[in-house]
């Protein structure tokens, strides 16, 4: 069989799909799948449609049809007109089946796999089923449909991504395409269901390279009119260059959402996973990641998802954030299960950090982190903050808070004055201006790292500033 053309790629014809099928949580390989149809189909003014594989009824869930719904519309990746669900469609299925019944394309098969694969070892062929091919059997218990593979020749097709892929019949099993329970295989579904939908071209994970000839077997069996452009994209690996697992490592989108990141920085870094843009510039607005986006361009090397990389990235777009609205897309995290009393949050307090905590946090999680002393009626102490700072160095931090208290009674409570005045008494004593800090922030705080102190202690205000440190300088070790 010649290789598959590619169809040419014109606006007015440019349709593509994202087919889950809800038998588990969206992966973030599934959100790059669809975030790469979403960027073709838009940067072509075509369509995306949105397809749900749920025809097997014991593994689909529907709760995880409306996870994937919010974890796409989270992301920003509409799809245009209603979802389609293939479990709507089994009648099409059906007579899809009976069709390569009829011609002899398919057969019915009561051979168990065990079987299947001992003949296919003695033969050296994969899945030949010569036992069961010519033996006219009908439907019946345990019984399964498997397409006739063609004994010879092969079936090839261009990949944008890859270029010419082929694969020898010889090698190619007689695969099944419906179940013993009755339900269409992905295979049957597919090949239907992309025809009737007029799809152009199929963008999906390299895993499902094999399934291609299948596909287009089916095709030309059912006289299925017009061929899609395929374009396998590359696998998304951990830092071992192992393919991402739900087992072994954060996998679902859900997951990012509760910890956090922002979805136009995942979006942002998803595009990146395999695709760059020809000028390398990877942080930039979406609008100029669909203008820029090409198959063309995507790599066949598989992709490393990086979460440091992502990190950097989410910590990029918090801070373009106008204050305002890091305020407002923070507040999940500060009145969902927050650490202090809610009826001690204080949203003006809030307000006054937020820029301060804006340019610190890498994940909106991480905000609470940054401002509960604020909230809490006692500090948490870092222990180890605690021994490094007021145990080791204990002489310098009594030292310290003695002068704080002093100081602290008649200073200006604004963030310049109080800090001018710790400075100034510093360089008296011949100490450096972090060590003359460190105690303070400890005894306020609770830890030795945090939003500027200064600022901070101006927010917190100067009676329950001097009380923590009185309240710290009374649990000083002696000297």
């Amino acid at each position: 069989m010649a290789p598959v053309p590619s169809a040419v790629v014109t606006p007015d014809r440019v349709r593509v799909r994202f087919a889950p099928a809800p038998t588990g949580y969206l992966h973030i390989g599934g959100a790059r799948t669809a975030l790469f149809n979403w960027l073709f189909a838009r940067h072509h003014g075509g369509e995306l449609l949105l397809r749900i594989e749920d025809t097997d009824a014991e593994r689909s869930r529907r709760e995880l049809i409306e996870v994937i719904y919010r974890a796409l519309e989270w992301l920003g990746i509409d799809w245009d007109g209603e979802p389609v669900h293939q479990s709507d469609r089994a009648e099409l299925y059906r007579d899809a089946t009976d069709r390569l019944l009829a011609t002899g394309a398919a057969y019915w098969c009561a051979c168990t796999p065990e079987e299947v694969r001992a003949r296919a070892e003695a033969r050296g062929r994969p899945g030949y089923d010569g036992r069961c091919r010519d033996r006219g059997l009908g439907p019946g218990p345990g019984r399964v449909v498997r397409f006739r593979t063609p004994d010879e020749g092969s079936t090839a097709f261009d990949d944008v991504i890859r270029g010419e892929i082929r694969f020898e019949h010889a090698d190619l099993e007689d695969f099944v395409i419906v179940r013993s329970n009755g339900v269409p295989m992905f295979h049957v579904a597919n090949a239907v269901d992309d025809a009737d939908m007029g799809i152009t071209h199929v963008i999906r994970g390299e895993d499902l390279i094999n399934v291609t000839p299948k596909v287009l077997l089916l095709r030309a069996a059912l006289g299925l009119a017009g061929t899609p452009v395929f374009a396998h994209l590359p696998l998304i690996v951990n830092e071992r260059r192992q393919k991402l697992s739900k087992r072994r490592d954060d996998v679902s989108v859900g997951d990012y959402i509760d910890r956090g990141y922002l979805p136009e920085a995942m979006v942002n870094y998803l595009a990146t996973l395999g695709w760059g843009p020809p000028d390398g510039i990877e942080i930039r607005p979406l609008a100029e990641i669909v203008a820029l986006f090409r198959l063309e361009d995507v790599n066949t090397s598989s992709a490393f998802f990086d979460l440091r990389k992502l990190d950097h990235f989410n910590g990029e777009y918090i801070r373009a954030l106008p204050t305002r609205e890091f305020v407002h897309r923070s507040t999940r995290w500060l009145f969902e299960d927050p650490p202090w009393p809610p009826e001690r949050f204080d949203i003006d307090a809030f307000e006054r950090l937020a820029p301060l905590v804006q340019e610190r946090v890498s994940v909106l999680s991480e905000v609470p982190g940054y401002v509960d002393f604020v909230f809490l009626p006692e500090p948490v102490i870092d222990e180890a903050s605690w021994d490094k700072v007021m145990v080791r160095g204990r002489e310098t931090a009594g030292r310290v808070l003695d002068a704080a208290l002093e100081l602290f009674g008649g200073v200006d409570w604004e963030a310049g004055p109080i800090g001018e005045a710790v400075t100034a008494w510093a360089d008296a004593n011949d100490l450096k201006r972090k060590v003359a800090q460190a105690p303070i922030r400890v005894a306020v705080t609770g830890r030795s790292v945090g939003p500027p102190l200064w600022e901070s202690l101006e927010v917190l205000g100067r009676d329950e500033t001097c009380r923590r440190i009185a309240a710290a300088r009374a649990r000083l070790p002696a000297p």
